[in-house]
């Protein structure tokens, strides 16, 4: 496995108690003579630290690996940045569910270190491309490693569209919206919808409605190459939004073509050589322990 000298930090600079954390791993990066550099937002955390900083604007600086300090949002907003510089993403996460950041805080020197030493797997993950065309004219665009999503906004009213899945009509729906989905963002939103799990080696999408009005409505599975399009319906009252992994939305209007594809580019995304899948399912899902393990220590009746 490739090691690593040069690594980008990136942190969430509005959670107080990362910056513990950001400096614990600052210290220890600099312990194993590494080169450091700090995003902008996160170079404010450590005002005192002076090391090079980067943007999304600047990131020729040939950085080996990015570890993120965060929560799954963190993670979902660093990769759409890195995503087109090839960069690999480690996540250490400070957040609530953490089904990207592996690595928890009182086990960075330990796990950051295996990393640092060649003992990781990289899980290659896809994004979402999203493109808004109004009378043939582009108007927004987008990119999304967990979901997009079309729904109505502040509006409690239903939305009416078409849906298109390589250029073959699949139905139209009135419902609070749509959710479309890659395999990474299969345990997000679309889980809380119905959607089913897709286990992130899989090369697909998944389309989830968003409470449809009418009980045969239920979720897609399709390859990851087809072509998906979401027409609004010209007798919609309100202006659907479109967004992206929740942190970027796109006002759109009625008769405006939402076009979803697969982007070109895949994520990098680093792993200790412990990680389990199935294993982080049960944790955050609150999935049931094996058998013999909840019999241990049971009272024969």
């Amino acid at each position: 496995m490739k090691k690593f000298s040069h690594i980008g930090l990136i942190a969430n600079a509005h959670v107080t108690e990362i910056e513990d954390s950001v400096r614990h791993l600052k210290k220890f990066l600099q312990s194993r003579g590494l080169q450091l550099s700090l995003e902008a937002e996160t170079a404010r955390i450590l005002s005192d630290v002076d090391l090079p900083v980067f943007d999304e604007t600047d990131l020729d600086r040939h950085l080996d690996l990015v570890i993120v300090v965060g929560g799954d949002g963190s993670m979902l907003s660093a990769a759409r940045m890195l995503v087109p510089h090839n960069v690999p993403v480690l996540g250490v996460n400070r957040g609530r569910l953490g089904f990207l950041t592996d690595i928890l805080p009182d086990r960075i020197d330990q796990e950051v270190g295996r990393v640092l030493d060649g003992e990781y797997n990289i899980s290659n993950r896809f994004l979402l491309d999203v493109t808004i065309t109004r009378n043939d004219q582009i108007i927004g665009r987008g990119d999304a490693l967990n979901d997009v999503v079309l729904h109505p906004g502040l509006s409690v009213r239903m939305m009416e569209f078409e849906l298109y899945i390589d250029h073959q009509f699949v139905y139209s729906q009135r419902s609070d919206g749509l959710i479309i989905s890659t395999p990474t963002g299969s345990t997000a939103y679309a889980l809380a919808a119905g959607g089913p799990l897709l286990h992130p080696k899989l090369d697909a999408i998944v389309v989830v409605p968003m409470n449809p009005h009418t009980l045969t409505s239920r979720p897609i599975v399709v390859d990851s190459d087809s072509k998906i399009e979401i027409r609004v319906g010209m007798k919609n009252k309100l202006h659907p939004v479109v967004s992206c992994d929740g942190q970027k939305d796109i006002l759109s209007e009625p008769g405006d073509i939402i076009h979803i594809e697969k982007k070109s580019q895949l994520l990098r995304l680093i792993h200790p050589v412990n990680h389990n899948y199935y294993e982080t399912c049960r944790s955050k899902l609150g999935w049931g322990s094996r058998l013999d393990d909840r019999n241990k220590g049971a009272q024969p009746r």
